[in-house]
């Protein structure tokens, strides 16, 4: 069963748009800071960094939750066609933070998936490199949403 805090107010949820759509940019944040994990193996792969950018764009309320979620399906299939431990979790996370949009509780999956980047992409030390990006992502957290994201640690 999906939490309600995480659906949005107009479905029935607890989230507000103001709060769903700060959900969507930190997101984007969190699937952006690893980019370079995936375009480093897939330089001529846009299909995250697009996902990447409807996540923003959903935010600002420049497309729709349609065009978000177009974006977060080819971010998907760029996943499954990787070979490439953290460039698949690059994708899955930019694909998560598009379809924010479409539901609230999208938004821990770009954090997630950072970690799973960082940790996959071979760091002499993993568990260090982990608390690194979770700090990096604590830090960017807004205020706003920081208790619907830290609910479980």
């Amino acid at each position: 069963m999906r939490d309600i805090r995480f659906k949005a107010v107009h479905r029935g949820g607890l989230l507000d748009p103001r709060r769903h759509r700060l959900l969507a940019a930190w997101a984007a944040d969190c699937a952006e800071h690893v980019l370079p994990l995936f375009t480093v193996q897939y330089p001529q792969d846009d299909r995250p960094q697009r996902a990447i950018e409807a996540a923003r764009a959903w935010s600002r309320g420049e497309i729709t939750v349609g065009e978000a979620r177009t974006a977060a399906i080819a971010a998907h299939a760029a996943a499954r066609e990787t070979a490439e431990g953290a460039a698949r979790a690059v994708a899955r996370a930019a694909g998560h933070a598009a379809a924010t949009a479409h539901m609230g509780d999208h938004a821990r999956g770009p954090a997630l998936y950072a970690v799973k980047a960082v940790q996959a992409a071979g760091k002499a030390d993993e568990a260090r490199a982990a608390d690194r990006e979770r700090a990096w992502q604590r830090k960017r957290l807004p205020e706003e949403i920081r208790a619907l994201i830290l609910q479980n640690g």
